[in-house]
């Protein structure tokens, strides 16, 4: 890969509104791109206030008390939660925590300067997006509930992502294809 790893690996946001299927398109993308060998990192924006942790247990009751950061951690796991005092850019975020990784696969940020994935469904307004850098978008043309994603647009789009990674530029990787669901 041509990213230096070092400094920060290869990251894109898959973007759009809430119900469009970014998650389940997510879900997807993660083990075909680990299936080529690389470490996949996510990193979901929550546009609301959010609690990982449960009252009552031991670690919800440090930063209860003031802690403005606090650590949960085992053999195989750990978390963090952190008070911040202005939102994080992605890109910090990614410098942060993912240093070990090949990719970020991001879930929301249509502002960031990250190449998108815009994903649109039929009958889901989406004026409110200002995405720029759009490497692709997925659109489906059915209403309603989830219907997931077709296998070989999910291969293609990770062929897709896989030649932006190997260009370093997704400028030169025929930005805005179009896929249909």
């Amino acid at each position: 890969m041509s990213h230096d790893r070092k400094t920060r690996p290869f990251a894109l946001a898959i973007v759009g509104a809430s119900g469009t299927g970014k998650t389940t398109l997510i879900e997807r993308l993660v083990p075909e791109m680990t299936g080529h060998g690389l470490k996949v990192g996510t990193v979901k924006h929550d546009a609301h206030e959010f609690e990982i942790d449960r009252p009552g247990k031991d670690s919800y009751r440090h930063k209860a008390a003031g802690a403005s950061t606090a650590v949960i951690t085992c053999d195989k796991k750990l978390a963090l939660v952190t008070d911040l005092d202005a939102p994080a850019p992605i890109e910090r975020v990614i410098g942060w925590f993912f240093t070990d990784c090949d990719i970020v696969v991001v879930e929301g940020y249509h502002l960031s300067s990250l190449p998108k994935i815009w994903v649109r469904r039929k009958g889901i307004p989406d004026d409110h997006i200002q995405a720029t850098s759009i490497l692709a978008t997925l659109t489906y043309d059915i209403d309603g509930a989830e219907s997931g994603v077709a296998s070989r647009v999910v291969e293609e789009l990770a062929d897709l992502i896989l030649q932006a990674m190997v260009s370093g530029s997704e400028s030169q990787v025929a930005p805005g294809r179009v896929f249909r669901g």
